[in-house]
């Protein structure tokens, strides 16, 4: 019984140092994106607008893989009946 307990309690500190290491790299994540924000803030517009067409374009990009891939996943559906 007292080698359960170790072990349970050595699982639960293993998992709160995981959970740890998590909860830094996504403190440092949000760090640095509010740091990209701030810059970004101080962009001209030109270059804020260029930005924003950019990923507007890979949004687009994105769609339309997505939807390849769909499409294949209907052809692939439709066949196998």
């Amino acid at each position: 019984m007292a080698n359960f307990f170790k072990k349970a309690f050595q699982d639960m500190k293993e998992s709160a140092k995981a959970q740890h290491e998590v909860d830094k790299a996504n403190l440092e994540a949000v760090k640095a994106e509010s740091k990209a924000n701030w810059e970004e803030a101080k962009m001209s517009p030109s270059a804020r607008q260029a930005k924003m067409q950019e990923e507007r374009e890979a949004q687009i990009a994105e769609a339309k893989a997505r939807t390849a891939a769909a499409q294949a996943r209907i052809d692939a559906a439709k066949k196998s009946k």
